[in-house]
């Protein structure tokens, strides 16, 4: 081979290994942070699980709604009591607790999970630290006012989070929950394709997101109870599917 081929080859290979090692820094400066899975969890985790449900014996699945409460939220409840389950309700502050206090009230008494959502739904990673600290301790605060209990769990708007967000995460005493399943519910009215995106995309040791405040999901919630225990799932909280592992501060769950 030719001297000149030789070295424009070996330019060409130094150049696209100084490429992919750049986007390795910047992907690991950017985007990584601490994540584990529901079932990974579990499995480092030691001890008795609380409550009926063991999730490493069960077929378990989590219920967790977004972006409430709202005025479609009561139905909801009248649902799940009538199925004696409980779901995990990431609230939001703006127009949700401050609009509908007791309606969170009723959540907290009826034995539901309520995580934080942020103030705003603002997206955390594209604001400053301040802010992003401040979208999630005043719903903290809301809460804790509103239930007498402070939340452990929080969803960030977008799914999306970084080791900024994480670290106030862990300031603030609470872990990260993301998802498996989403339904795209709120670009929909269609109750029946909301259920059939669900149940598609259901497997064991999964996060089911839905939102209570759009027209179509409540409607859809029986049809998506009933076929999931048709097909052998145990409905659970975040927590209990976690279980007997405790949430960690700034850490990502995500089956």
């Amino acid at each position: 081979m030719p001297l000149k081929v030789r070295i424009r080859r070996s330019r060409i290979l130094i150049a696209v290994a100084t490429a992919v090692a750049v986007a390795l820094i910047l992907a690991l400066t950017v985007t990584t942070y601490d994540h584990t899975s529901p079932r990974a969890a579990r499995g480092k985790a030691s001890g008795s699980v609380a409550g009926n449900v063991d999730c490493r014996k069960a077929k378990c699945v989590a219920l967790t709604f977004d972006g409430g409460p709202s005025l479609t939220t009561p139905k909801l409840l009248d649902i799940l009591k009538q199925e004696d389950l409980h779901a995990t309700f990431f609230v939001q502050g703006k127009g949700h607790i401050e609009k509908y206090p007791e309606i969170l009230r009723r959540i907290s008494r009826e034995g539901h999970e309520i995580g934080n959502h942020t103030w705003y739904h603002e997206v955390l990673t594209d604001i400053d630290a301040d802010d992003a600290r401040q979208e999630l301790t005043r719903t903290q605060s809301a809460i804790e006012k509103i239930t007498g209990t402070r939340p452990i769990l929080m969803r960030p708007p977008e799914g999306r989070t970084n080791r900024d967000v994480a670290k106030i995460c862990r300031d603030l005493g609470l872990a990260q929950v993301l998802w498996s399943v989403t339904a795209k519910d709120y670009e929909t009215t269609d109750s029946a394709l909301i259920t059939k995106r669900v149940l598609d995309q259901t497997h064991r040791d999964g996060i089911i997101l839905l939102h209570d405040l759009h027209k179509g999901t409540v409607p859809a919630v029986p049809g998506i109870i009933k076929a999931l225990k048709q097909r052998g799932y145990t409905i659970v909280t975040v927590s209990q599917l976690l279980a007997p592992a405790k949430p960690q501060p700034g850490m990502v769950y995500r089956p």
